[in-house]
């Protein structure tokens, strides 16, 4: 599986348990802490993080490679990558 770049636009495919995390959610990876684990950060719509966790990128997770605009409606382009909580 290709690394995840720094600032990768990500959303969870199931639920982080001992987190206030839920599927769907959408965070930022924010480091690389090995390989293929990485640091994806949550933040509320004012910019607080909520929650930080680090995550491996082999279970579970959708990645974000385009944008959304109100302008011209464009959808987000989507790439299915497995993601998890580092150490399951």
């Amino acid at each position: 599986m290709p690394e995840l770049e720094l600032l990768s636009v990500v959303a969870l495919l199931e639920d982080i348990r001992d987190q206030p995390l839920l599927r769907g959610q959408v965070g930022t990876v924010v480091e690389r802490l090995a390989p293929g684990v990485y640091e994806v950060e949550f933040s509320d719509d004012e910019g607080r993080t909520y929650a930080s966790v680090a995550v491996r990128g082999d279970c579970g997770l959708w990645i974000f490679m385009g944008f959304v605009s109100e302008k011209t409606h464009l959808r987000p382009k989507r790439s299915s990558v497995a993601f998890n909580k580092a150490g399951e």
